[in-house]
């Protein structure tokens, strides 16, 4: 059974940090490109973040980048999100979601691409 589970989130005070992993199950993640895409309430989901299979290419949001850091493992098929710094407007639900790599996946990839998705784990940054 393929499946992709997130953990990780949580509530944190602005300026906090959080970790989100996700990991895979019933497929190999060495050949999938992994991307993370949140949503607020009454929002779009939105792409975050992602990571590709060929050197480990990244890409960022702009709404994210310097604060946020993706990774990977694939000897532990899972896939990390390292969020500093975090904002008010961080608040929402964090989802990973796996393509077989093309090499022309990037931060602009819609999400309907992705073949694979978790159920989502809440992050809620608040004081």
């Amino acid at each position: 059974q393929v499946q992709l589970v997130e953990s990780g989130g949580g509530q944190v005070q602005p300026g906090g940090s959080l970790r989100l992993s996700c990991v895979a199950s019933g497929f190999t993640l060495d050949y999938y490109f992994i991307g993370w895409f949140r949503q607020a309430p009454g929002k779009e989901r939105e792409g975050v973040s992602c990571i590709g299979t060929n050197h480990g290419r990244t890409y960022y949001s702009d709404s994210v980048l310097g604060r946020f850091t993706i990774s990977r493992d694939n000897a532990k098929n899972t896939v990390y999100l390292q969020m500093n710094n975090l904002k008010p407007e961080d608040t929402a639900v964090y989802y990973c979601a796996a393509a077989p790599e093309s090499g022309l996946f990037t931060i602009g990839t819609p999400a309907d691409e992705y073949d694979y998705w978790g159920q989502g784990t809440q992050v809620t940054v608040s004081s």
